[in-house]
């Protein structure tokens, strides 16, 4: 017991020898993915594909609803005891008809919808593989050139909420963010930041149920 507490005082006494000999630098990546042009850039074309898709969505569900209030009427007529039989009959066939239609769009609507929401989805994923590929370069870049033994993230937080960096010793770590903020941004395009994207359109409402099918006999 006395040999393994020597040794652990060993490698602890050996391991803050070494540390005084590292450099250690770190990095705010959130702020660096705040302020790299690329982020605003890719975050405002896909705001601009999900507003062309709600609205294209938004289109399709007024179908959806004139539709339905087409065979709400007929399920409607269908029913008018002051209509003969044979009108009854005509109109419920009508609305089995446009029943149908109903569901079969409705389906439709809620396919694309899902297609839709998967195709945002990994443009957003290949947006952020590629983005993060260029920080993370720019960053192993500067850490080999300046000769860091080690880089943190500063902004990183543990699955517990806390910071992963609770403490540093003012000037054990060098903090070189703004440099690889001015690396990734020198070739951004004249007139600094991306413009602003438009205004989202309204979320898609549920689409209304399709009618259940409805007899004329009386």
């Amino acid at each position: 017991m006395k040999y393994l507490s020597a040794l652990i005082a060993a490698l602890s006494l050996t391991a803050a020898t070494h540390a005084a000999d590292l450099k250690i630098g770190v990095v705010d990546m959130g702020r660096v993915l705040d302020e790299f042009h690329e982020t605003a850039t890719a975050r405002n074309l896909l705001s601009t594909n999900k507003a062309k898709f709600d609205e294209e969505m938004q289109e399709m569900l007024g179908k959806l609803k004139k539709l339905d209030g087409e065979a709400k009427q007929l399920m409607k007529e269908a029913r008018d005891p002051v209509l003969s039989e044979q009108i009854r009959a005509k109109k419920a066939g009508e609305f089995d008809s446009k029943a149908s239609e109903l569901r079969s769009l409705s389906e439709q609507l809620e396919k694309e919808r899902r297609r839709r929401d998967g195709q945002l989805q990994n443009e957003a994923a290949l947006q952020r593989q590629q983005i993060y590929g260029k920080v993370l370069k720019v960053v192993a870049e500067k850490s080999k050139a300046d000769g860091y033994d080690m880089v943190f993230d500063k902004s990183a937080v543990g699955v517990t909420g806390f910071p992963v960096m609770l403490h540093a010793k003012e000037g054990v770590m060098q903090d070189f963010t703004s440099e690889v903020i001015v690396q990734l941004n020198k070739d951004a395009p004249a007139g600094g930041a991306a413009a602003p994207a438009p205004a989202p359109a309204p979320a898609p409402e549920p689409a209304p149920a399709a009618p259940a099918k409805k007899s004329s006999k009386k």
